[in-house]
């Protein structure tokens, strides 16, 4: 089973639209076709960037609360003991990775692959919802 870790941009887009491969992917969340690694600053920046999303999407703060604890009762958490920063352009993203490589996850499913770049020194891959869905056999 592959683990991966989820950037924000990702479950942002799931909060957005049904009709997108990330909703999909945070759909499978119960399948045992992959497990979802958090961290609490992850989780944190999660719900920070999901709350500014209240107003601009049919749902309210208390579903994105939801939405999140849902996400965390599914999730691996984990602690993160060692920081390779600065290693990315963006200390967030720097979180994304740290957390990745804490998790001996296979992927980092993000829409920003080029923020990414380098982390295959780490044994990983940063791809897309829709690109991962199709590792997992979930689209054609």
């Amino acid at each position: 089973m592959y683990e991966i870790v989820v950037d924000t941009n990702v479950l942002v887009a799931s909060l957005r639209s049904r009709r997108g491969a990330s909703f999909r992917l945070l759909s499978l969340l119960d399948s045992e076709k992959f497990k979802l690694s958090v961290s609490v600053p992850l989780v944190l920046e999660y719900e920070d960037a999901a709350q500014r999303l209240v107003g601009e999407i049919p749902l309210t703060k208390n579903d994105i609360d939801d939405v999140l604890d849902y996400i965390c009762t599914k999730a691996n958490h984990r602690k993160i003991y060692y920081l390779w920063r600065p290693f990315l352009k963006d200390h967030k993203d720097d979180m994304v990775l740290e957390l990745a490589v804490a998790s001996r996850c296979d992927f980092i499913v993000t829409y920003n692959k080029n923020d990414f770049k380098g982390v295959e020194s780490f044994g990983l891959r940063a791809v897309t919802a829709r690109e991962f869905l199709k590792e997992i056999g979930e689209l054609p």
